[in-house]
């Protein structure tokens, strides 16, 4: 499919879709001649419907890549801030850790307690987050004619996948400092 210029110089354009089967520079050609039986004095001036489209959204798809390279930079960014916050946390409780291990606590049982508090956390944001994101989305989508509903389904797995981050970043420092010797934060002091 693509567009003709109108007939008068303004900006109408009549629409014309090419069968599929068929060559486009053959089709172009009769479609030209057409055009110039009709109105002789007029240029043939046509531009495709997927150029005009990919023209039109190029400043979108230029966001979009943004938006993916800075939320990845963000992600990079948080997973360092949590890895040296439970490093830090891991560090004051070396002491709880090393009592708690030589009682008897198990390694999943040590790495829960030390994980715990950065789920809630980060729970916590997720409940402030989505909202927030889901107003400004939908807010978004209204400049377009043609648009979508967003579903419930894209933020469980953001929510989802915030969690199983924390975890795999928190878990390096937890399980280390679950398995770590108690005789040594013991005798640290």
């Amino acid at each position: 499919m693509f567009f003709l210029k109108g007939l008068n110089g303004s900006t109408n354009w009549i629409n014309v879709k090419i069968n599929p089967h068929s060559s486009v520079s053959e089709a172009l050609s009769r479609i030209e001649a057409v055009f110039k039986n009709i109105a002789p004095s007029f240029p043939f001036e046509f531009k495709f419907v997927d150029e005009e489209y990919a023209t039109k959204f190029a400043k979108e798809e230029r966001i979009a890549n943004l938006i993916s390279l800075f939320a990845i930079l963000a992600i990079f960014i948080s997973c360092l801030g949590l890895l040296g916050l439970s490093s830090f946390v891991a560090e004051q409780r070396t002491k709880e850790i090393g009592i708690r291990k030589t009682l008897g606590a198990s390694i999943q049982g040590l790495w829960k307690m030390l994980s715990k508090d950065f789920v809630l956390l980060v729970f916590i944001s997720c409940l402030l987050a989505v909202p927030a994101s889901y107003f400004l989305m939908n807010e978004w989508l209204q400049n377009f004619e043609y648009r979508t509903e967003i579903s419930i389904w894209v933020f469980l797995v953001t929510v989802i996948g915030a969690v199983f981050i924390t975890l795999l970043t928190v878990s390096f420092q937890a399980l280390k400092a679950a398995l770590m010797n108690p005789v040594k934060s013991l005798r640290s002091e």
